[in-house]
């Protein structure tokens, strides 16, 4: 077998030109998968990671649209304090909390920027903190007996919405009316919550003339309770409530799982597009491999005719060029392995430089790595079988008189 690997790696080396050319589609493709699919990696174990902070134990009830919560705008799809006051005496509930979110126009020095407005109740951060981070990193977090007083998210202060960063005990104009910043929270990540803007629900309710609206309600289960359960029971109480079929519920109930699984197949739909996208370069490699090793079987008739003649078998001939084949997409393999993770690397660079966020990283999993070089050397070696086995039914005779 070392036989084998030598000459076959001295007879690549000997045309290495045809050589680095008939690997290029296989490290493009590879370079490809690797990079798209580290990405695609990195994403989902941020957001695994961000679900293991918030619990198992979480239950999210929002209207049932398409878009953020907070964007419905019939009445028969809004959740309402009655939907809440249902989850919170529904059995197995330890707490609901309920939002208010909404979109619209901030002003600051002139300048203006439309942002997402989260409207809580002071009395519930304590609660939601087992949710969201609500680290305030210079002044202080709304407490009761605020109402036109805000705190904001890390971008105001340290990111790019303003020329001129925003400090606490400045003013900035939301929808028309003036409120005070007390305080600046730490970063997130997540660069939509990083330029949120933290005020009290009531006195968001008053400025946008919103009657009664809960855009989002988060429940906790109490311990020992199964969520799936108490999920069920929920919704059960909801549309007995709100006088709503079975089937034709206006509202979701979502357990954390069922929202990571939700993420999760998401994922997998758009790595599967990514990794069929770049198959595509890797069949054109393996074409590119059979090619070679067609020609190289024409070029090298003769010194086939000498090996069989000298005692060489058809096994080993064939072995000899699928090794050379394998090689091929091996080290195309390994080439493009490296490639990708420069680009995975450099995407994850780019996006916390450009967008201050650490949701776009690479991540390169043992099996990912592995995975992609034995699936280069398949290609090379299934490639090279044709051409592989034409060599070895070459006759001696015929071929010792090849011109």
């Amino acid at each position: 077998m070392r036989d084998f690997f030598l000459l076959a790696f001295k007879n690549l080396r000997r045309r290495k030109l045809r050589s680095w050319l008939t690997m290029l589609g296989i490290f493009i493709g590879i370079a490809a998968v690797v990079g798209l699919i580290s990405l695609g990696q990195g994403l989902q174990q941020y957001i695994n990671e961000e679900f293991q902070k918030v619990g198992t134990d979480k239950i999210v009830i929002q209207s049932k649209i398409l878009g953020p919560p907070g964007s419905a705008t019939s009445k028969a799809l809004i959740l309402t304090s009655k939907d809440l006051q249902v989850i919170e005496n529904t059995k197995g509930v330890k707490w609901a909390v309920g939002f208010l979110v909404k979109s619209g126009i901030v002003k600051f020095k002139k300048e203006s920027s439309i942002v997402f407005f989260d409207g809580i109740n002071p009395e519930d951060l304590k609660l939601l903190e087992e949710v969201q981070g609500f680290d305030v990193i210079d002044g202080r977090n709304l407490k009761s007996g605020d109402k036109y007083k805000v705190v904001v998210g890390y971008n105001h202060a340290y990111g790019d919405i303003w020329n001129k960063g925003i400090v606490v005990g400045e003013s900035i104009e939301i929808e028309g009316t003036e409120f005070k910043v007390i305080g600046i929270l730490n970063k997130i990540g997540n660069p939509i919550d990083d330029a949120a803007l933290y005020l009290p629900k009531e006195t968001l309710a008053e400025i946008l003339n919103v009657k009664d609206e809960e855009s989002q309600i988060i429940a906790k289960t109490d311990a020992g309770a199964n969520p799936e359960n108490v999920a069920d029971a929920i919704e059960k109480n909801l549309r007995k409530s709100r006088g709503e079929k079975e089937g034709e519920e206006t509202f979701s109930v979502s357990t954390a799982e069922q929202l990571l699984q939700t993420f999760t197949n998401i994922f997998n739909v758009v790595q599967a597009v990514f990794v069929g996208i770049a198959a595509i370069s890797l069949v054109v490699g393996g074409i590119g491999i059979m090619n070679t090793m067609y020609t190289s079987v024409l070029e090298r008739t003769k010194e086939i005719g000498t090996m069989k003649a000298i005692g060489a078998k058809n096994s080993d001939i064939a072995t000899l060029f699928l090794f050379e084949s394998g090689l091929l997409g091996l080290v195309g393999g390994a080439i493009g392995v490296i490639i990708g993770i420069g680009l995975g690397k450099s995407a994850e660079y780019i996006a916390a430089a450009a967008l201050g966020t650490q949701l776009l990283r690479a991540y390169f999993p043992w099996y990912l790595i592995l995975g992609a070089l034995f699936f280069s050397f398949v290609i090379g070696s299934l490639s090279g079988l044709l051409p592989a086995m034409q060599a070895a039914k070459l006759k001696p005779v015929d071929a010792l008189r090849y011109e």
